[in-house]
């Protein structure tokens, strides 16, 4: 039995092989006309298919298929309060009867209506904005929000691993659940697949609610290797919000030995944006739980706020159910619109055309384009994928610098230091397109200063990538470069 099971795969195999051109040309075709996607992407594909013959495929049928365009999250209840506040915010922009307290942000108010259009994402103006740029100061601001919470604490995180950051998290959402306070943790399945069964259950033992996004199945097998839930927010009482890109680990502390000081970007929001932020959680809790937390009116109520903010504050988001690249687009916009100087920082340099035209348009027309990434890699094919489009960049003449204290992890974007753009969102196409993302853009002089002065602070700390320097690449560099490149849609 078992030697004729063996004849008939030995079989299959050899025909496998001597028809192998005829079901590549199949494969390519299933590819070419019967998904719509990005030419560059397609291209990207085939690449993989040619040197992979069949296996490609499968490797397609996992990283690459399409995700249901319909929207995915509904906001049901709320929805009409929603859509009646954007109308009524489009109506005032439209009547010119929406001042913005700074004349110089006057120039954002197109970009202002875009997120209304597009992302229903309403400007507010009385936020009051903090912003952490070192894991254990953010950290250490979380647990003592957390502490003071009375109502509901509303958490989530892409990444959280089980060590000592997280047990101190998790005795503070025990107690404050004990003590009557809603306590929700969303995690995505992929980014928390080192945490077991039994560490959800003792939260769900405790009174805490778990949900998991896009859950793995047969144990740890992912098949979605995309569309991932890359957003983190903490929402505590509807009175504080916070937003950014530092997950939960100890690496995020500075205490991995591999990646040294890690410094991110994460910001801290009091105002009417973190109902906002509170809807996005909701949004995404409804779906991973399959519940309707929009009937509970207790979770939306505008509390009184201690601090008296000012900054004007748009929470946008995107992912792969939404029809636009919200968050991309706010950054290709804000490129459009500078005038004196572009800073950004991001892990993951991977622009599509449109925004690497944009960075280098502004470039050659005497914009100061600064671009910070790290100096070493958490993921090798990006990191070359990354330092070929900086090369594009330094000869466009942007100064682009090599973070050399640690790893840099911050997803921000500013603009002649008035507007700035930050949250979760790298600047790469998995972000703009595969990933679930949110971002705060802000139209604040005081905090886009903040951020640039960190910025200024971290060049102290980088190597300036010369234009002689990165054209005295060995060839066997430059060939791994074009490589990722050409796999970059795909990254």
């Amino acid at each position: 039995m078992l030697e004729t099971a063996g004849r008939v795969i030995q079989a299959v195999l050899w025909w496998v092989m001597d028809h192998l051109v005829f079901i590549n040309i199949v494969l390519s075709v299933l590819i070419i006309f019967f998904q719509r996607k990005n030419p560059t992407t397609v291209w990207a594909w085939l690449l993989v298919l040619y040197c992979l013959p069949v296996l490609g495929f499968f490797l397609y049928l996992i990283l690459g298929q399409n995700f249901r365009k319909e929207r995915m999250f509904k906001m049901k209840e709320i929805e009409g309060e929603v859509k009646y506040a954007v109308r009524r915010q489009e109506e005032s922009i439209y009547r010119k009867q929406l001042r913005l307290k700074d004349p110089e942000l006057e120039r954002f108010r197109s970009l202002i209506l875009y997120n209304l259009n597009e992302g229903e994402s309403v400007l507010t103006d009385n936020n009051d904005i903090r912003v952490y740029t070192d894991g254990k100061e953010k950290f250490r601001a979380l647990i003592n929000e957390m502490e003071h919470a009375r109502n509901y604490i509303h958490l989530q995180y892409y990444i959280i691993k089980k060590d000592e950051l997280w047990e101190e998290i998790e005795k503070v959402l025990i107690r404050k659940a004990r003590q009557g306070v809603e306590v929700r943790v969303l995690f995505d399945s992929m980014g928390c697949r080192t945490m077991r069964k039994r560490d959800w259950m003792r939260l769900q033992a405790a009174g805490v609610k778990t949900a998991e996004f896009f859950p793995a199945v047969l144990g740890k097998l992912q098949l979605r290797v995309n569309y991932r839930n890359h957003r983190k927010i903490v929402v505590i009482d509807g009175r504080i919000g916070f937003v950014g890109g530092f997950n939960i680990g100890r690496e995020y502390l500075g205490l991995d030995r591999h990646f040294g000081y890690w410094r991110d970007t994460h910001l801290c929001i009091e105002g009417s944006s973190v109902t906002s932020l509170a809807v996005r959680f909701v949004l995404d809790w409804n779906y991973a739980a399959g519940e309707n937390l929009f009937l509970e009116d207790r979770l939306f109520k505008i509390p009184a706020y201690i601090r008296s903010g000012k900054d004007p504050v748009q929470i946008i988001s995107s992912g792969p159910d939404s029809g636009n690249q919200i968050i991309r687009n706010n950054y290709l916009r804000l490129i459009h619109m500078a005038k004196e100087r572009v800073y950004i920082q991001t892990p993951y340099f991977i622009p599509d055309e449109d925004i690497l035209e944009a960075l280098k348009i502004a470039a050659k027309s005497g914009i100061d384009v600064r671009i910070m990434v790290p100096c070493k890699p958490d993921h090798p094919f990006v990191y070359w994928a990354t330092y070929s489009y900086l090369g594009d960049m330094i000869h466009a003449g942007a100064k682009c610098y090599t973070y050399d204290d640690g790893f840099i992890h911050s997803k921000c974007l500013c603009v002649d230091g008035l507007a700035s753009c930050v949250g979760t969102a790298n600047m790469d196409i998995r972000s703009f397109s595969l990933n679930f993302e949110v971002n705060v853009t802000v139209y604040s002089a005081k905090t886009t200063h903040k951020l640039e002065e960190e910025f200024r602070k971290d060049i102290l700390k980088c190597t300036l990538i010369t234009k002689k320097q990165y054209d005295s690449r060995n060839l066997l560099v430059r060939a791994r470069e074009q490589v990722c490149r050409l796999l970059s849609p795909l990254l």
